[in-house]
């Protein structure tokens, strides 16, 4: 198996894990707030929820950033 395919399927692994963890986390969470789009608004959302989220998704977009620093 291949290095990047190695890579990505571990940040998978890892980043649900963290999801799970973060639903198992928010359950008694009473701080709501909605986010505005573009064209609407969302439900009332726990703030650790919508802040959990956007680390989990940058997680995930980051791990698939290759950085070539041996460029030689």
């Amino acid at each position: 198996m291949s290095f990047l395919i190695k890579k990505l399927f571990l940040a998978v692994i890892f980043n649900s894990c963290l999801f799970l963890a973060l639903f198992i986390g928010i359950q008694n969470s009473s701080n709501k707030s909605k986010v505005d789009l573009l064209i609407n608004e969302t439900i009332d959302l726990p703030i650790s929820f919508i802040v959990g989220s956007n680390f989990i998704l940058g997680s995930i977009l980051g791990s698939f950033l290759v950085l070539d620093i041996n460029n030689e």
